[in-house]
């Protein structure tokens, strides 16, 4: 039994190894590409030693630091109130839900499901957003369609309410006098800390990873792109410059695939930083939002 208990620990270490290395190998592949030199990689491909050292891709990126600069901060303003906004749409959605005698509980909860595997689609959609709700080209248009509401959230967080939070506490505050609103603020939301640290981390990696927002309800207020959109445009005006540049000129000198990889390692800087702060209640909420009830 001993021996059993050993080698299934070896086998489980091996395995976290390898999947550790899965994700810790692509994040140096991408950092050694940034500093690698647009001839070598076009010749020798992606190394995980950098060929032909060489800092023209951040050269190029400090000659336009201001602009993003201003990309930065728009993502940040777009992540911090989208992601704020999403926790208040997701919580109060999921109190309701979580409690059992919510006339139509059953109807509501089959169609957020319902949500979850079938959609109008992009056309219906975008018609809606922007020929009804008007969203095209102001900062709504980055922070409302397809990220304000998610229902996988609402499910977790309906489902570690109902395993987590005891229905006696909440019965016993209301026959003191309380309302659910003073429920939800006072009881629910600090009982429910783990869980609201889950969907702010996720919220906040959507929107700050999103870019098809802008590409879609974005047209002419180009100060409104986040850092993703930003560096979307840089590598399709490199790709321009590539495809447009003059035969006296050599293209393969214009570094658009370490540009892209250097662009890559400044997009990511905010969330490594941020991760290790909601790790605990990611890992926690996570846990016992999905597999509990």
């Amino acid at each position: 039994m001993i021996y059993q208990n050993k080698l299934f620990r070896y086998i489980m270490n091996i395995i976290m190894i390898l999947l550790i290395a899965a994700c810790v190998l692509p994040f140096i592949l991408l950092i050694s590409s940034s500093f690698s030199s647009e001839t070598d990689l076009a010749q020798y491909g992606y190394s995980f030693i950098p060929r032909g050292f060489t800092t023209a891709a951040y050269t190029y990126i400090w000659g336009i630091k201001s602009s993003i600069l201003r990309a930065y901060v728009m993502s940040f303003v777009i992540t911090i109130i989208g992601t704020c906004a999403s926790i208040v749409m997701t919580m109060l959605f999921a109190y309701p839900l979580s409690r059992k005698d919510l006339p139509g509980r059953g109807i509501i909860s089959f169609f957020l499901f319902f949500t979850m595997l079938f959609n109008g689609g992009f056309v219906p959609t975008y018609l809606i957003y922007s020929n009804i709700f008007h969203v095209t080209d102001t900062l709504a248009a980055m922070i409302i369609p397809y990220l304000l509401m998610n229902a996988f959230y609402v499910i977790m967080v309906r489902t570690y309410i109902t395993t987590n939070v005891p229905m006696e506490v909440l019965e016993a505050s209301m026959i003191d006098g309380a309302s659910e609103v003073q429920n939800l603020v006072q009881i629910v939301v600090p009982m429910s800390k783990p869980i609201i640290g889950t969907i702010a981390l996720m919220s906040a990696i959507a929107y700050w990873n999103n870019w098809t927002n802008g590409v879609y309800f974005i047209q002419t207020r180009r100060d409104l792109f986040g850092i993703q959109n930003y560096l979307n445009s840089v590598i399709s005006n490199i790709a321009f410059l590539q495809t447009h540049t003059s035969s006296s000129i050599n293209a393969s000198q214009l570094p658009s695939i370490s540009i892209r990889m250097a662009l890559a390692v400044i997009a990511i800087i905010p969330i490594l930083i941020a991760y290790p702060f909601f790790q605990k209640s990611f890992v926690a909420g996570i846990t016992v939002g999905s597999v509990k009830g």
